[in-house]
């Protein structure tokens, strides 16, 4: 059967008009920038006060953050919210009018908005991809005893071996960590067409039946994006249900080698979360201490640098400058992996509050690695003369000291020199800075963190409780809430509120990454919060907060397995279960690719901001609506979130509704 085919019959209504015809989309980008945001709305409306009194304090002080350079960019540009620009050739740039429905080439607004969906998701497998091979490489290089690194996940690996089915008998356990690093890395960057093992290890034998007919089977990660970017280079695709086909495609690369494959290789060299506590928000900044904040996404070099600075030998290096100790902070997902691996890792924010957490002035030295990382911390930085350091090729900041990793991991061995490089800068910039003023908000909180789908199994006694709980209806659904923040609405004032109105539904809330920040924070990640639920939820967990910080952004691979095994007691599909992925404040393309990752299980997705596809009506409807039919999923927007959130509690119950488990 021609799978290509079958796509493009199921969506034959989706058709209208020919090739000439034009879809109007200004009334609804008009309409959609109204719903933004300004600074002032911010200030009144942002939930934590921390936030509020870092806003009003570098504004007294002329600081420029996010939030002002969102304001000047208004109003933004029409067509890029739309997706009908495209520069992918130099005949161009072209946009879609009604004057000029077809690009210079003859693309027309079908053909370029799912060109940039396809580029974006690209972009979204090659973000998580990319430091995930880090991780990769060095599991490979620990197993083979070429890089002095511990192995510290010795159960995580003997369990993905039985999975993967490899023989472990009479094997070290650095030799099965090598072998398992080499089917990571094979997954990532195969090119002779072949199975992808994680994925079908790992995935649903129901799902992959589903991809196999559909025909969005990935060779590998390496593969699909360089096809994703051939196929929208110039003069090759035009077809844009071929080219969201490839979009699919993307979409399984990241999810089973980008996310998942990069989990197990992060679990294996560092072990499983355990469930601990840890202080929360700005009021935990410590004064008098050499303060270091790791930001990014990159864990190989940022927990060398927590081990380090941790030992005896430094702490007492830095008492010895003057300090009472050092402390690390954490900022966007670095910060969790560390917070969860590492104990005294305090997190303070994701990455839009960032330049916020600066301006505190209580920072001698910012670890800046990949992703997430904005330029403009800089500016704040040399306002407070905060040390800069950047730790990967792939990512300098002009100004910044840069100690890293070359373009070919060719020093991965020297890591611990490295780290021992900028601790002992950490503790000179203590020095050099003494006289700068500090303002810290006095809020604080306590939140739990380390919850895993191995953790569930324990604690109550197997997941078939869990499945037995979400069946009677103590658990209404279980949802993962993630995503970055993004200012076109109000800065984690979605998040907190979709939660509030889970909570009181009996809905479980699995977080990670950026969207976790808030949660912890404003206390939902706290045995405390169970006063918050409903009755059915809080008398099921009695001792287990309510939201389960899963940790970084690509512990969404927890989720799925948490999701996926409570599936497997049901005896239901993941499709058919009351299961969400909620991501209202998205903003960037591993956005894109997450949430079409759990849609591709055959969960609905939920938001408060729109994709840039509201200029093809034709690929709108594909990725909101088509894949109903191909995969049993939906990709619902709400630009007002309170809606959003009835919504999901009400589709929640027409899937307990189908599965006849309410009376």
């Amino acid at each position: 059967m021609e799978n290509h085919t079958v796509i493009a019959e199921r969506h034959a209504h989706h058709h209208h008009g020919g090739m000439d015809g034009f879809h109007d989309y200004t009334e609804a980008v008009n309409a959609y920038r109204k719903t933004f945001p300004d600074k002032q709305q911010v200030l009144e409306q942002t939930p934590d006060p921390a936030v509020r009194e870092m806003l009003l304090h570098l504004q007294e002080m002329g600081v420029e953050t996010v939030f002002d350079r969102f304001d000047s960019q208004q109003p933004q540009c029409p067509f890029g919210i739309a997706g009908v620009c495209c520069k992918n050739c130099y005949m161009g740039p072209c946009k879609i009018t009604k004057k000029c429905p077809r690009g210079v080439c003859g693309a027309d607004a079908d053909v370029i908005v799912a060109r940039n969906m396809l580029r974006a998701a690209a972009a979204g497998a090659a973000a998580h991809g990319a430091r995930g091979r880090e991780s990769m490489l060095a599991l490979k290089k620990a197993g083979e005893g070429t890089l002095d690194l511990p192995i510290e996940g010795e159960a995580k690996i003997r369990a993905v071996c039985d999975i993967y089915g490899i023989d472990t008998e009479g094997k070290s356990i650095n030799r099965l960590a090598a072998e398992v690093a080499d089917i990571l890395l094979e997954d990532l960057s195969r090119t002779v067409p072949g199975a992808h093992l994680t994925l079908t290890s790992f995935a649903p034998k129901e799902r992959q039946e589903v991809w196999a007919a559909l025909d969005i089977l990935p060779i590998s990660v390496y593969h699909e994006v360089f096809e994703g970017l051939h196929r929208t280079s110039t003069g090759t695709d035009g077809d844009w249900r071929n080219i969201m086909q490839q979009f699919l495609r993307v979409g399984l690369a990241f999810a089973w080698t980008s996310c998942l494959g990069s989990s197990i290789a992060m679990d294996s060299l560092y072990g499983l979360p355990k469930r601990s506590r840890s202080k929360m928000n700005l009021g935990a900044l410590k004064k008098g201490f050499v303060n270091i904040a790791v930001h990014g996404h990159s864990p190989l070099l940022v927990s060398e640098i927590v081990r380090t600075g941790q030992s005896e030998a430094f702490q007492e290096k830095a008492k010895a400058a003057g300090a009472n100790g050092i402390q690390f902070y954490g900022i966007c997902c670095s910060g969790l992996s560390a917070m969860y691996r590492y104990g005294g890792v305090i997190p303070l924010s994701n990455a839009v509050g960032s330049e916020l957490v600066l301006g505190t002035g209580a920072l001698d030295l910012w670890v800046a690695d990949v992703q997430d990382v904005f330029p403009s911390i800089m500016e704040v930085a040399k306002c407070f003369k905060t040390t800069v350091v950047t730790t990967s090729d792939s990512a300098r900041l002009p100004g910044a000291e840069h100690y890293a990793f070359d373009h070919h991991h060719s020093n991965l061995e020297e890591i611990h020199g490295l780290a021992v490089k900028i601790v002992t800068r950490g503790i000179e910039s203590f020095q050099a800075r003494r006289e700068v003023p500090v303002f810290i908000p006095k809020y604080e909180v306590e939140a739990e963190i380390g919850f895993s789908a191995e953790f569930a199994a324990e604690h109550f006694g197997g997941l078939e409780t869990i499945a037995e709980a979400l069946k009677d209806g103590r658990i209404l659904g279980i949802v993962n809430l993630v995503g970055c923040s993004n200012p076109r609405i109000i800065y984690e004032k979605a998040v907190a509120e979709v939660a509030d109105v889970l909570l009181k539904n009996n809905v479980l809330i699995l977080t990670n990454g950026c969207a976790s920040f808030p949660l912890m924070k404003l206390g939902y990640c706290s045995v405390k919060a169970l006063e918050q639920t409903g009755e059915g939820l809080r008398n099921f967990l009695t001792d287990v907060p309510p939201v389960w910080q899963m940790g970084e952004c690509l512990d969404n691979a927890r989720a799925s397995a948490l999701f996926s095994g409570v599936a497997a007691k049901s005896g239901h599909a993941i499709k058919d279960l009351p299961y969400a992925f909620v991501s209202p404040e998205w903003s960037n393309e591993k956005g894109i690719c997450a949430s079409l990752a759990f849609r591709l299980l055959g969960m609905n997705s939920y938001h408060s901001v729109y994709a840039p596809t509201q200029g093809s009506e034709k690929v709108s409807k594909f990725l909101e609506h088509g894949t109903k039919e191909l995969l049993g999923s939906e990709m619902i927007v709400d630009v007002d979130h309170m809606a959003l959130a009835e919504r999901i509690v009400n589709d929640l119950k027409e899937k307990r509704k189908a599965l006849g488990w309410d009376s």
